[in-house]
């Protein structure tokens, strides 16, 4: 018989974590226009939640600090790099720039990136998940995987719409988000931090990549098409 306790808490901590990584998930395929974004965040997932579901509370010996940290040091790279990405994207649009960047190299930093996201996002939803298993396995599970059902539908009707964003915004859109999950993240490796700040963090990262990638553009004059 289901626990409807259990299986709302197992759900609620899915949604809530994969949520978060299917927004990633979502600006890096708007990004590389190529499905194994999303590939990328699954594979971080699975890495975690199937393990976690074969052998339970063992992963509640992994320091979760470590991760946290290994995980932001990746971000913090793969977000400075395509800030850069994105103020030659906004030059290119200006008419200021060559259009021949290292889009290959871009995007597997991409992928390395979302891969990140996706293991750091269910390992903290596997350490509750953990503590629910003893409770009921069956609901554990049935909540997990309609939580990870829930997120993929939503997902699914959203990236659509995000796809539409010029590339040089999304350039900006996705760094802003790689480098606020970078500095959550190093934040929570040594305190506790609400999910609350995510978002005025964001705003402030969003602001600085875009001023970043505007800079001087005002006094430059765009050449004349030959």
């Amino acid at each position: 018989m289901i626990d409807l306790g259990i299986f709302l808490a197992a759900a609620g901590i899915t949604i809530l974590e994969m949520a978060e990584a299917a927004a990633v998930g979502i600006a890096l395929y708007a990004e590389t226009k190529n499905i194994t974004a999303f590939l990328a965040i699954a594979l971080g997932v699975l890495v975690i939640f199937i393990p976690t579901a074969v052998v339970g509370n063992l992963i509640a010996y992994l320091p979760i600090f470590l991760v946290r940290l290994i995980s932001a040091t990746l971000l913090l790279y793969f977000g400075l790099r395509l800030m850069k990405s994105a103020r030659r994207s906004v030059r290119i649009s200006h008419g200021l720039g060559s259009g021949r960047d290292a889009e290959q190299e871009e995007q597997k930093g991409l992928f390395a990136a979302g891969f990140s996201v996706g293991a750091v996002e269910a390992f903290e939803a596997a350490i509750v998940l953990v503590a629910l298993y003893p409770n009921s396995y069956s609901s554990t599970v049935l909540g997990l995987v309609a939580g990870v059902l829930v997120v993929i539908a939503a997902a699914f009707i959203l990236h659509s719409q995000i796809r539409k964003v010029k590339q040089a915004n999304m350039k900006i859109f996705v760094s802003s988000i790689l480098l606020t999950f970078c500095a959550f993240w190093y934040a929570e490796s040594v305190t506790v931090v609400s999910d609350l700040v995510l978002i005025p963090v964001f705003i402030l990262f969003c602001a600085l990549v875009y001023y970043t990638s505007h800079r001087g553009l005002a006094t430059v004059v765009p050449r004349a098409p030959s």
